[in-house]
């Protein structure tokens, strides 16, 4: 049986691909913005091709590494016209609803308009009663 040493063929090639590409996957698998459970994947392929005296060949050798793609941003968007010149319009928003205010809001209007804004109070601890 013949035994060749993986690391040493091509001179260290093969070992030095390997190297690069097994780095490219534990990134990809480590990286929050690619989803956990995909499968990656590294392909070796070496080729061989013989002259016709069959007395020399040439081999190649080459890697491909499957990663898992980066996860989709999402977001959302509330879409209308303007009633006075008909033109349309598009406001993104995250978790809040289309027109409700936000806290940052408050703030903003504030600064904008100089209006003087309550402060909000701040919760109380809720406590076992002792009494």
């Amino acid at each position: 049986m013949l035994h060749v040493d993986l690391s040493q063929l091509a001179g260290g090639t093969l070992q030095e691909k390997f190297d690069r590409e097994i780095t490219r996957v534990i990134e990809n698998m480590q990286d929050p913005n690619t989803p956990f459970g995909e499968k990656r994947k590294i392909t070796i392929n070496i080729s061989f091709v013989q002259n016709e005296m069959r007395d020399d060949a040439k081999i190649e050798i080459s890697l491909n590494s499957k990663l898992a793609g980066v996860i989709s941003a999402k977001t959302n968007f509330a879409m209308g016209k303007n009633l006075e010149n008909g033109e349309v319009v598009v406001n993104e928003y995250g978790k809040q609803i289309p027109g409700q205010m936000s806290f940052s809001d408050i703030g903003q209007k504030e600064e904008t308009t100089g209006a003087k804004v309550t402060p909000i109070q701040q919760p109380r601890k809720l406590g076992v009663n002792q009494g």
